[in-house]
């Protein structure tokens, strides 16, 4: 069986990566927190512990150099995927003994070196993904690929919580583990060690020059500062939607069913909707149409907020709107950013437009911070939302040869 060899089953494939890749996630930083203050550590030391568990994925555009070196060098991407995997669920195991929590020091030892493991991971993935998928195929790849890392995220976030109350505290991690290990599995079966191979006869040589290709063309650098810019709206709303709910009168309990499970949902519906229509309207003009609706849909927020309307129902209303067309945005703009990615260079060219993005959400959310004081909710919203319209013709147009195919008639 070679899951890479057909759609669909490149599909699944990288859906069950990306699950891998957000389980994680939703454990380290949505549930380990609320566990570690149960088990009565300072909140300090806590943030200070996401904060470190963060640093590899802020430098995981460091990696992608040594994934490509790698590959030229012999070492296929498949094998390496296999190697980063392994790493994430032995890192993971030590947490299901009894106590695991009370030591931070351990524990941030542990957590470091998977957040290594994991953000290598997520190098790995993009470069196969881009060396196995067809450009046409990218857009409904992208969006399985979403689906697949919310729902990871959304498992074992409220869900390890939940689990963590009926069988102990060490039952997740033991759980998460398990869900690496029988992903990894499906890898060994479904991923043929030559998927996405680099033959190249002179690895360093050829790839200092294409980064050094890439580095004089235009288009890299438009795309590095849209990457930067065009998710401002969202990403400002985003960093502020539950202190928002709260203040529109909505307590943390109803907050939860409210809206955390149906955003979920709605970025999911979102990103394979997008994944889909990207297919059909090209990557460049999916991206445009998604990334101005986001912004709408943050103008939408402002206004209600703006006009005193934002009560509780209109404002999750109004959210919700707003995580369904950031779903639609994701899944365009990331397939975008992969055409636009010279094979050769999969990993270290899009883990730095990754990176880019995760420089908006970091600035984006100390921007409205700074502004909400002086402006509430309506204008600050309104001013992030007004970077992501200006952004709009920083979106690139793919070359010719890279095919954005522009509207089809559906099939």
């Amino acid at each position: 069986m070679d899951l890479t060899a057909t759609p669909r089953g490149r599909r699944v494939l990288f859906a069950l990566l990306y699950l891998a890749e957000g389980a994680p996630i939703g454990f380290l930083w949505w549930a380990l927190p609320t566990l570690l203050r149960e088990d009565g550590h300072e909140v300090g030391r806590i943030t200070a512990l996401t904060a470190l568990i963060a640093l590899p994925w802020t430098l995981k555009v460091l990696g992608g150099p040594l994934v490509d070196v790698a590959r030229g060098a012999g070492w296929r991407l498949s094998r390496m995927l296999v190697v980063a995997q392994l790493g994430m669920a032995a890192t993971l195991l030590p947490l299901a003994r009894p106590g695991a929590f009370d030591d931070l020091e351990a524990l941030s030892v542990l957590l470091l070196l998977h957040a290594v493991a994991a953000a290598l991971q997520d190098v790995i993935v993009d470069a196969l993904c881009i060396g196995v998928t067809p450009p046409a195929e990218r857009g409904r790849v992208n969006g399985w690929m979403q689906a697949g890392m919310l729902l990871g995220r959304g498992a074992f976030g409220g869900g390890a919580l939940l689990l963590a109350g009926r069988a102990g505290p060490g039952a997740p991690p033991l759980c998460l583990a398990g869900v690496l290990l029988a992903v990894l599995a499906v890898v060994f079966v479904g991923v043929p060690a030559q998927a996405g191979a680099a033959r190249v006869a002179q690895p360093f040589a050829e790839l200092r020059a294409a980064l050094a290709a890439a580095a004089r063309q235009a288009i890299t650098w438009r795309a590095l500062v849209f990457a930067l810019l065009a998710a401002a709206g969202f990403e400002a709303a985003g960093a502020v939607a539950g202190p928002y709910l709260v203040d529109r009168g909505l307590s943390s309990a109803l907050i939860a069913r409210a809206f955390e499970l149906p955003k979920v949902a709605a970025m999911v519906c979102g990103a394979l909707l997008g994944g889909r229509l990207c297919g059909r309207l090209g990557p460049s003009r999916a991206t445009r149409l998604f990334q101005a609706a986001t912004a709408v849909a943050v103008l939408a927020v402002a206004g209600l907020d703006a006009l005193g309307l934002g009560g509780g129902a209109a404002s999750v209303a109004a959210l919700l709107a707003l995580y369904l067309t950031i779903g639609l945005f994701t899944a365009a703009s990331y397939t975008l950013l992969m055409d636009l990615t010279t094979p050769r260079l999969a990993a270290t060219q899009f883990s730095a437009y990754m990176g880019a993005t995760n420089g908006c959400e970091a600035w984006a959310g100390l921007a409205i911070g700074l502004l909400l004081p002086h402006w509430g909710y309506a204008g600050a919203l309104a001013a992030l939302a007004g970077v992501s319209l200006l952004a709009l013709p920083l979106v690139p147009r793919l070359p010719p040869a890279a095919g954005d195919p522009g509207p089809q008639s559906p099939r």
